[in-house]
């Protein structure tokens, strides 16, 4: 595991103990990467951040914030432009996960807690010690939480800094393991209904395990629902929706959606006798040039994707 990330990691648990304390603009540009110029820029430009000011005018940041600037470089690392990131941050925040009842710093400590455990197993290429305390995370959260907001975050973590020495060998391990253990569930919720929903990725859009992931979210929709394989070609999900006879096609993608895209979902719409279904980053980001149109957007988050694939199947949700 990288000095880098362990120290993002330990840092997180120890300012999220320490409740309300505050943090100077070079710190947070330390800990996040992102210059004190661009940091102001977003604050100023985009007001996507709004740190307290002391009586003199320094700026300070709370944990809250500092999870913010690590979002927003998420979205544009995604091909998101900066412009239309708080957008999309208002639409995810407004969505909060049944912890929101406990105190946030607590749950954050938490999270990172964990993520140092997995860190350190991952590390040390210790897939015994990794299972352990897999099994350990799933027994104190659910699915959603498990994936969005402790595993995936180290995943990507580790994905963006391949360039380093040691960190793809790390991140292969720890892909394989989470591939292995989403399929396994997958499997072990996988029924025999003709009540079907087929999930594919556009190519090139999303990773397999982003992929995986999304299916177990929805899994749990009362429908049995299938994955197709990464690389599915796009043009040939006619032919097999014909065959298969889904009560509906979802598609995953986590990137900036290409300005095309809405009229290629819409035109694969028409072809099909079963309603179309974006779901992912994309879903987000594309849902104002999809609005009007026949394309249900499912949205990126575990409980909301579910939710609405459930609502959208009895016909209680409009596109």
């Amino acid at each position: 595991m990288s000095v880098i990330i362990e120290e993002n990691l330990a840092f997180q648990a120890s300012v999220a103990l320490k409740g309300e304390d505050l943090f100077p603009i070079r710190e947070v540009a330390r800990v996040t990467g992102v210059n004190p110029v661009t940091l102001r820029a977003w604050e100023r430009r985009y007001g996507l951040i709004q740190p307290t000011r002391t009586e003199s005018g320094h700026r300070l940041y709370s944990l809250g914030d500092i999870e913010k600037v690590r979002s927003i470089l998420a979205w544009i690392e995604r091909g998101v432009a900066v412009s239309k990131v708080g957008k999309i941050l208002a639409r995810t925040e407004s969505v909060q996960p049944a912890s929101r009842f406990i105190s946030p710093d607590l749950v954050r400590a938490d999270y990172a807690q964990w993520q140092q455990l997995v860190a350190e197993a991952v590390g040390n290429f210790d897939d015994v010690e990794l299972d352990r305390v897999y099994g350990q995370i799933f027994s104190s959260y659910t699915a959603p939480v498990v994936f969005q907001d402790i595993l995936m975050p180290l995943w990507r973590a580790l994905l963006q800094r391949q360039h380093e020495f040691g960190q793809t060998s790390e991140w292969l391990f720890f892909d394989g393991f989470l591939r292995s253990r989403v399929m396994q569930r997958l499997l072990l919720k996988r029924e025999t209904s003709s009540r079907r929903v087929l999930v594919s990725a556009i190519a090139g859009q999303c990773r397999e395990l982003e992929l995986l992931v999304t299916t177990l979210f929805i899994s749990r929709a009362e429908v049995d629902v299938r994955v197709m394989a990464v690389g599915q070609p796009f043009d040939e999900l006619t032919l097999i929706c014909q065959k298969i006879k889904p009560l509906a096609l979802v598609l995953v993608s986590n990137h900036a959606p290409a300005a095309e895209l809405p009229k290629r979902l819409n035109r694969l719409a028409m072809s099909l006798d079963c309603p179309v279904m974006l779901a992912g980053d994309a879903s987000d980001l594309a849902q104002e040039s999809l609005a009007g149109s026949s394309i249900a957007c499912l949205g990126n988050e575990g409980m909301l994707m579910r939710q609405r694939l459930r609502q959208f199947l009895a016909g209680n949700l409009d596109t």
